[in-house]
């Protein structure tokens, strides 16, 4: 008590209220955390449809939480570390475990890592953002593409095997499987270079509101309808998506040593601040990306 009525600043930051628009996201990412836990508790239970249904709730929300942060100015340091713990446990741990009860326990200590490969690479793959998101020295152009399949993509794309169960397809060899779930990690953790989309900033001109609304209401209802095939269709695309992806930043990087080896590829060191500040305030104003 002493130390604080010596320093009344301190007090006054030490009690200070926080704005009710940083906790609206916080409640969001903790609201996927707890989809995810119940994810692995249905996953436990036999009750694997409900679980699977589980993680994409945690991915849906994980997709909106930075942007609701973005949109009430609500970002904080803590909703970014928050924010991957929950990509965590919702896309490393969870889909480990469920693939875990459905199938690879059948491997016994062999289906268990497989499942432990994975969450692990889901972890290594947020640490590894995370140690290097303010590095000067990236291309410019890399602000595009993520480095590896990002978590919750991963997790989503490593759970085909479940989906194609759910249509009436045989269970695959659970030894395929396991080498399913271990290619999946191993994206994860890859340096593939990988589209974010992260940079595109849509206008929708004002006559296609509405058509562009229906169109998103529309496929939301497929997803309810038709979830299996929907999530199917969607990761066979994805992973076809990740050789475009590659070759793209390839022909970036040709194009940008063609300009100028160094100084096309590095950023200047003058403006390797301003690039960092950039890269920050985007992390900031649309969490998600941090997932990746």
């Amino acid at each position: 008590m002493l130390f604080d009525a010596k320093n009344p600043e301190l007090r006054r930051r030490r009690f200070r209220p926080i704005p009710v628009r940083m906790l609206v996201p916080n409640f969001i990412t903790l609201l996927a955390i707890c989809a995810g836990l119940t994810a692995i508790r249905l996953s436990t239970e036999g009750r694997m449809e409900l679980a699977v249904g589980a993680i994409v709730f945690a991915a849906v929300l994980d997709g909106i939480d930075g942007r609701v942060a973005r949109l009430i100015k609500g970002q904080s340091k803590f909703g970014a570390e928050l924010d991957s713990l929950a990509d965590f446990v919702n896309f490393g741990v969870a889909p480990g475990l469920i693939l875990y009860f459905w199938q690879l326990h059948e491997l016994h200590n062999g289906g268990w890592i497989a499942a432990m490969v994975f969450a692990i690479s889901g972890g290594l793959r947020l640490a590894r953002f995370n140690a290097s998101i303010d590095d000067p020295t990236k291309p410019a152009f890399a602000s595009n593409f993520f480095t590896g399949v990002p978590a919750p993509a991963g997790a989503i794309t490593v759970l085909l095997p479940v989906y194609l169960a759910f249509l009436g397809l045989p269970k695959p060899p659970a030894v395929l499987t396991a080498a399913y779930t271990l290619l999946i990690g191993f994206l994860m953790i890859s340096r593939l270079p990988v589209f974010s989309g992260k940079t595109w900033r849509m206008r929708v001109p004002p006559e296609m509101v509405l058509p562009v609304f229906v169109s998103v209401v529309f496929f939301i209802a497929l997803l309810i309808g038709y979830p299996w095939y929907i999530l199917s269709v969607g990761t066979v695309l994805y992973l076809f998506s990740l050789p475009v992806g590659w070759k793209s930043y390839r022909d970036q990087q040709k194009k940008a040593a063609a300009q100028g080896a160094a100084p096309a590829d590095i950023v200047p060191p003058e403006s390797a601040q301003t690039y960092v500040s950039k890269v920050v305030e985007t992390q900031q104003d649309n969490r998600p990306a941090r997932l990746n």
